[in-house]
């Protein structure tokens, strides 16, 4: 029995799914018998009379209803409670149906048909993925009913971790990997260490399912290539937390996690410098507009580290200003939520003045681009006139600092939302250009990882539900940073500015999202299903959405760049408008009649790079 469990199991999932198909399609009829049987005390009945072939109509139709809910997409050792929900909605839908054929007499079923076929379906849909996973589990289950772990790392921390996993009812270790010659077939703590090349022949063999990173202190670059050796292996990689949440020296089973996604990137966080950190948050009033959002609320966690006067909060959404201002309440720096749109401009200047404010970070804005070039007018109104507006009010109440928060979608862009990012650009330029006491700088940097709208949170949730993970072109790349670092970043860059700057963030190198969505289903322990159907979880490929770009660009113009005092932070010199020219093109878009050709007309002409 367990050599046939086995044989199934090692089948491609396009088989697998097959094999429960053709299960359900002749069990399905024979609950429908047996519903009939029971209702009428005799195995010798009709089924459905008056529907030739009804048991065709019922296999068929119940699994159309299953599979377009995704039952046979999902892995079943994933099942769990969004699992038995979509099999009650299919069952659900399948007792409505009875009920409806019953209504419009096309078959004779008696009034409490539906309900036992539908408590039968039910129950064998649930017991047999039960049984199944049960059944896998035990077929490939060693003599432990733990999880059998080899731990990456042969040092202090991975000693500490395999005498707890010892002692613990959840984890057993089986032996260490370490890239250190000198300790290669030797042992430590009762296990074997092997290198990394001879692990994962041994992966297989050993029946382990998770291999543990023990190297709190190793980099981001380093823990890249370890990952990336594993690409191979049917496991499941997790890790201990950084070195820094180890100081009382003793590590324990409670500290395993999943491996973060930023480590991904390959990259490690420059320190940040704490006089620019400081030059225009210190003892100052600062505002945050869109302080909201996935940037604007990181701004304000970063600047509360940096003991402002006053923090006031400028969002639009209540639920947003409501979760931030909660959250900050704890510091004890004073908070001032304020609720409103940054295209009131007579609003922001009253709050300017009323609390003094000296340095504003102006994150408010819509970046998303498919709902922008829906939207395109809200989008050109709240990203652009909100700029002017904000920009206007800062300049007007002679605040120091005016930092936007720009993005690499304004560089030659293919969307209305990087085109009225460029615009909101443009005005502050020109603005600059005329030398007001406020200094005002762009900082433009790209995607930020687990920000809304992001990939990443999209990845996982799809991960988690079986697939498939859905990219929208194989060759599409992006610009990553996290929102941390991104906010840090921000902020020392704006404390650089002198006027009409606009700062580039190194974003490292870009990164295909195919790789990136490939890379987050291993770290989950799947593998993508490959071009021959081996795998667990599929990647689809749904295309470009509207004003999409398979790349992204932070540079309009190359050549004109410089370095700056730190690493991270680049200085570009573009072309831009003077500030009667773009006073007057903004003027234009305030038009409340304006044709959307008229308004792309405009973006064409003004916009490097949009095209209608």
């Amino acid at each position: 029995m367990k050599d046939i469990i086995r044989s199934i199991a090692s089948l491609p999932r396009r088989q697998k799914q097959i094999v429960l198909v053709l299960m359900d399609i002749c069990v399905l009829p024979l609950m429908m018998w047996l519903a009939y049987a029971i209702r009428l005390a005799r195995p010798n009945v009709q089924v459905m009379q008056g529907l030739d072939a009804w048991y065709i109509y019922v296999g068929i139709f119940g699994i159309a209803i299953f599979a377009l809910l995704g039952i046979y997409r999902a892995i079943v050792r994933s099942f769990n409670e969004d699992y038995l929900l979509r099999i009650l909605i299919g069952t659900f839908i399948q007792i409505v149906v009875l009920y409806s054929i019953k209504k419009l007499n096309v078959a004779f079923i008696p009034m409490s048909i539906p309900l036992m076929y539908g408590f039968m379906l039910f129950s064998y849909m649930w017991w047999s993925r039960a049984v199944i996973r049960y059944a896998t589990l035990k077929t490939f289950a060693k003599k432990q009913s733990r999880k059998r772990v080899a731990i990456y790392g042969a040092g202090l921390a991975g000693q500490q971790i395999a005498a707890a996993l010892n002692r613990s009812d959840d984890y057993l270790p089986v032996c260490f990997i370490d890239d250190k010659k000198s300790l290669r077939s030797q042992s430590l703590s009762g296990l074997k260490i092997y290198s990394p090349q001879k692990a994962q022949t041994k992966l297989g063999k050993f029946g382990i399912e998770e291999v543990l990173l023990a190297m709190p202190s190793v980099g981001r670059a380093r823990k890249k290539e370890i990952i990336e050796s594993f690409d191979s292996a049917d496991v499941k990689i997790m890790e201990l937390p950084g070195v820094t949440q180890l100081v009382d020296g003793q590590v324990q089973v409670s500290d395993i996690r999943e491996v973060d996604i930023i480590d991904l990137l390959g990259r490690d966080p420059v320190p940040p410098k704490a006089e620019l950190l400081e030059k225009n948050i210190k003892n100052k009033v600062v505002m945050v507009t869109g302080a909201g959002g996935s940037i604007g609320s990181e701004l304000c966690r970063q600047i509360v580290k940096h003991q402002p006067k006053l923090l006031v909060l400028f969002e639009m959404s209540e639920f947003a200003l409501y979760s931030i201002d909660r959250e900050l309440q704890a510091s004890d720096i004073q908070i001032i939520p304020v609720l409103g749109s940054v295209t009131n401009q007579p609003k922001l200047e009253r709050i300017l003045q009323q609390y003094a404010v000296q340095t504003v970070y102006h994150a408010a804005a819509y970046k998303h681009v498919p709902l922008v070039e829906a939207n395109p007018f809200e989008g050109i109104y709240n990203t652009s006139i909100g700029t002017q507006r904000s920009v206007d009010a800062a300049v007007n109440q002679n605040i120091e600092t005016f930092v936007l928060i720009s993005t690499d979608k304004a560089v030659r862009p293919t969307n209305v939302m990087g085109a009225s990012k460029r615009m909101a650009e443009l005005y502050c330029q020109g603005l600059a250009s005329t030398n007001p006491k406020t200094q005002i700088s762009i900082v433009r940097f790209g995607n930020v990882l687990g920000s809304s709208g992001s990939v990443v949170p999209l990845f996982k949730k799809q991960i988690a539900q079986g697939g498939p993970v859905t990219v929208t072109h194989p060759e599409v790349t992006r610009y990553f940073m996290t929102i941390p670092e991104a906010a840090q970043l921000v902020i020392q860059a704006g404390a650089m500015g002198t006027g009409g700057d606009v700062f580039l963030l190194d974003m490292g190198e870009p990164v295909k999202i195919i790789d990136l969505a490939k890379q987050m289903i291993r770290l989950s322990g799947f593998r993508a299903i490959d071009e021959n159907g081996i795998g667990d979880i599929e990647i689809q490929f749904t295309g470009l959405r509207p004003g999409e770009k398979l790349y992204e660009e932070l540079l309009i113009d190359a050549e004109n760049v410089e370095k700056t005092d730190h690493e991270r932070i680049l200085k570009s010199y573009e072309k831009y408008l003077s500030f009667d020219e773009v006073l007057k093109v903004f003027e234009d878009l305030k038009d409340n009649q304006m044709l959307l050709c008229k308004l792309k007309l405009i973006l064409n002409k003004y916009v490097d790079g949009y095209k209608l």
